[in-house]
């Protein structure tokens, strides 16, 4: 069984904060899939024809989504085999499938990883889907100058489906916890298994 810790969930869940201070708080290696995806997603052989369309400006963001689940599917599976052993953290998409053959696809690569944890900020759907779309404008905000209305569409299904529950070996609910607060937990609740 490989030992890594894979981080799942919505935009502005903390995963990557949170990863950080795991990694470095057990000695493993931090990596970030959103900063491999894109060396994975040129192996697959429609990645130039995807980014052409998509650069055409013809579909919307939410559209955008799903031209990437392949790519995403893929990059999910390469990770996992290339990086043993880490603390993974996934972008929020690399956690929800609407397609069944992509998430069993999903599901094969991480049944041989021991800890896929899912942080949301609270059980209550529509009360995680307000604070993560909060933090998920401010950030728009700060970094474009603006708010895209579809990209917090987007988050809140990221929230709301169900896929990344399947995924995960457990939840961990933040609250109002800091990723130091976070970390600590995750590393007590993996010390008692």
């Amino acid at each position: 069984m490989d030992t890594s810790i894979v981080l799942i969930g919505p935009m502005c869940a903390g995963k990557s904060s949170t990863a950080r201070f795991l990694a470095e708080r057990l000695g493993r290696r931090y990596v970030e899939l959103d900063e491999l995806r894109w060396d994975y997603y040129r192996e697959l052989d429609a990645y130039e024809e995807v980014v052409a369309l998509l650069k055409s400006g013809e579909i919307g963001l939410l559209d955008q989504y799903n031209y990437w689940k392949p790519f995403e599917a893929h990059a999910v599976a390469r990770v996992v085999q290339d990086h043993p052993n880490c603390v993974l953290d996934f972008g929020a998409g690399h956690g929800v499938y609407e397609d069944e053959v992509l998430l069993a696809r999903v599901q094969q690569a991480l049944a041989t990883v021991a800890h896929v944890i899912l942080l949301l900020p609270s059980p209550d759907v529509e009360e995680a889907t307000a604070v993560l779309n909060t933090r998920f404008a401010q950030l728009l905000q700060e970094v474009a100058g603006t708010v895209n209305p579809e990209a917090l569409l987007l988050n809140e299904h990221f929230v709301k489906h169900p896929s990344s529950r399947s995924l995960a070996t457990q939840i961990v609910y933040t609250g109002d916890k800091t990723p130091e607060e976070v970390c600590d937990e995750i590393v007590k609740e993996l010390g008692s298994r």
